[in-house]
């Protein structure tokens, strides 16, 4: 049975769920979410989420939301991805948690506040506040990365995957490769993995769809 991903190709959070599926080697399908025509906040939608929020995974009998919890399911499932050990499993959890906490959770709100709502809507203190947090997680991340290919173990994992999943967006939310060597190379290292795809090519929507 082929696993259905709720998503739509703005989200960060749901390409790190999808990102996953197709590294994973599982046979899955997007299934289109009209985020900014307002389709997670229908009934229809909240049946299948009660978050009212993307990704969503459907497989069989199993309905999951949040990409963490995604993640950690489809590399359980797949043997993929999800390091060599128990000891590297919790430090994958580590870093989902740290990313959930510290870099995604600002990344996505600073993108959408700045890319995405009018622009005499656009609150610049807010803004700049965080990408004043932003900065201190880029720093994190790269301090880890000046030292090792993959944030755990030696491949590739959801742990990459996740911290990754805004960091390959065109828009601008004040992030710049060039001001980071050692995530820009690490960026370079996932792009470069087989069977890897833009955000905008392996999920449908995306600014000019809607342009």
């Amino acid at each position: 049975m082929t696993i259905k991903l709720y998503c739509f190709g703005e989200s960060g959070n749901a390409y790190k769920a999808a990102l996953t599926l197709e590294l994973s080697g599982l046979e899955w399908e997007p299934v289109y979410v009209d985020f900014f025509g307002g389709e997670t906040r229908t009934p229809e939608f909240r049946e299948i989420n009660p978050m009212g929020e993307v990704p969503v995974m459907v497989d069989g009998d199993t309905t999951l939301s949040q990409p963490g919890v995604i993640q950690d399911y489809v590399s359980s499932k797949s043997g993929k991805l999800g390091g060599s050990s128990a000891a590297e499993r919790r430090e994958i959890l580590r870093w989902q948690f740290w990313d959930n906490h510290k870099m995604s959770s600002m990344a996505g709100l600073t993108r959408f506040l700045m890319n995405f709502l009018p622009e005499d809507k656009r609150p610049a203190e807010v803004i700049a506040f965080n990408q004043g947090r932003l900065k201190a997680a880029y720093k994190t991340l790269e301090s880890e990365l000046s030292t090792r290919d993959w944030l755990v173990g030696d491949a590739l994992t959801t742990a990459d995957i996740s911290c990754c999943g805004y960091l390959l967006y065109p828009e601008p939310f004040g992030f710049d490769r060039a001001e980071w060597p050692a995530i820009d190379a690490w960026l370079t290292r996932i792009s470069e993995t087989p069977g890897w795809k833009h955000p905008y090519d392996l999920m449908p929507g995306s600014p000019a769809d809607r342009a």
